[in-house]
């Protein structure tokens, strides 16, 4: 298919300060973003692109005649691809805290006597903070309400906060291989990360620019860590296996296996492209989101219903059992009952916070993706048919694990191209009951009460 061609970035500065949710404010800030594709002139086929952790504006096309990497989703927005530039106008912008020209730990700090990076004293940014600079973007560029706003891992969480801070700007919500929260592992694998930075010497504080150097090592390391559970057991299995990079144990620590060498390489090449403060406050980020913090998941009485009624089926149990195996149910009892109560809470949280909530979603998980299993695509579209709200859903097999979501997998591009291009539902009650096809991919729509 073709490409966008070659692509100028643009750069949005904004004069007024912008206050964060961590209490702290920007003086002014800049956003570069990449356009591509024609906007019509009622602006109504505009469609903005939410990048991941390690994403950028360059979500498309090249730089230059002499550029020989395309945009990290050139798979997925061009002429007649998925995101089609023929009829979409797709705007991807570059998020405050990056280290690819919007204003972030590696831009100049206004508020210093002499002229100086950020560095550490960047604040910290949510995924709120995030949508509010985009929204203000959307503004400047005279765009009321989109087309679409489609996001895949900690861009899906973009995409998936805007439905809820600005529901009346968005038609479609495009939410692919993400999660209302992150997990306890999940954190863990990010305090992992961020610790691998902190303690390497070069760190110096996070002020490594003004000492000429960088922490090498802990990027390294904390993208070897994250790599890792990007992809899954058999995928490794099958490119790398146990195979030696010289055919024979050289009984030393330097690299040996194919699989040592491929992290490495991984691991440089990020290392060399990415700055640390910028790692380390996007996965504070990633830890700190979760949409349904305005909503405390109490408010919902019937919440623990279930949760109740399964309690009380198993009591049941324990009271026709024999004394011998009494304590052993009853703990069992205790873990099953704190279990459901939990998901009820969140099942309930989350309802809350979608209850406002306009647009039509399509939520996309891949089976083999266990940094974002799943279950936490179903979570969320278990919460918007309880609302009622109009929600497709798709579990496309594919064997990259997380980073599925950047392969031209065509079930997965099929499924974005129709829902892109689908007419706009404007009332859910005519929805269909919600149906399930096949363990790979799933349809679901909610339906009013």
């Amino acid at each position: 298919m073709d490409s966008v061609g070659i692509i100028t970035p643009q750069i949005f500065h904004f004069a007024e300060p912008l206050t964060l949710e961590c209490n702290r404010t920007l003086p002014s800030f800049d956003l570069i973003i990449e356009t591509y594709g024609t906007l019509n002139n009622d602006k109504s086929n505009a469609v903005l692109i939410c990048h991941a952790l390690s994403g950028s504006h360059h979500a498309a096309g090249f730089h230059s005649a002499d550029d020989k990497k395309a945009g990290w989703w050139d798979n997925m927005i061009g002429p007649n691809k998925a995101i089609d530039t023929n009829r979409f106008y797709v705007v991807c912008v570059n998020n405050i805290g990056s280290c690819f020209g919007s204003t972030g730990p590696t831009t100049i700090n206004p508020d210093s006597n002499e002229p100086q990076v950020y560095g550490p004293d960047f604040p910290l940014v949510t995924i709120k903070d995030w949508v509010k600079t985009q929204a203000m973007l959307s503004d400047r560029l005279g765009i009321k309400v989109w087309h679409a706003i489609v996001g895949g891992s900690m861009g899906g969480m973009q995409a998936l906060q805007w439905s809820v801070d600005y529901p009346n700007r968005l038609k479609r919500c495009v939410v692919i291989a993400s999660t209302p929260k992150l997990s306890a592992q999940n954190i863990a694998f990010n305090e992992v990360a961020r610790q691998s930075i902190l303690s390497d010497p070069d760190f110096k504080d996070g002020r490594y620019l003004q000492a000429g150097t960088y922490p090498r090592r802990g990027l390294i390391l904390a993208r070897m860590v994250g790599h890792i559970t990007y992809l899954t057991d058999d995928a490794m299995k099958a490119k790398f296996g146990r195979d030696l990079k010289s055919g024979k144990f050289m009984y030393g620590y330097d690299v040996e296996f194919q699989v040592e060498s491929y992290l490495r390489y991984q691991g440089e090449r990020f290392s060399e492209n990415f700055d640390a403060n910028t790692y380390l406050l996007m996965t504070k980020a990633l830890d700190y989101f979760d949409p349904t913090r305005d909503y405390p998941s109490a408010m919902a009485t019937d919440s623990t219903k279930s949760a109740a009624q399964l309690k009380d089926s198993i009591a049941t149990s324990v009271e026709s059992s024999k004394q011998s195996t009494q304590p052993a149910l009853e703990d069992t009892v205790a873990t099953i009952d704190e279990s459901e109560q939990n998901r009820q809470q969140e099942l309930s949280a989350l309802k809350a916070a979608f209850a406002h909530t306009q647009c039509q979603y399509l939520v996309v998980s891949f089976t083999t993706d266990w940094r974002f299993a799943p279950e936490r695509s179903q979570e969320i579209v278990d919460a918007l048919m309880a609302t009622g709200k109009p929600v497709s859903y798709i579990n496309v097999d594919a064997p990259h694990g997380h980073d599925s979501f950047l392969f031209d997998i065509p079930r997965y591009m099929g499924a974005v191209r129709g829902f892109l291009t689908a007419p706009f539902i404007t009332d859910s009650k005519s929805k269909q009951p919600a149906q399930s096809t096949n363990q790979s991919s799933q349809q679901k729509s909610g339906a009013r009460s």
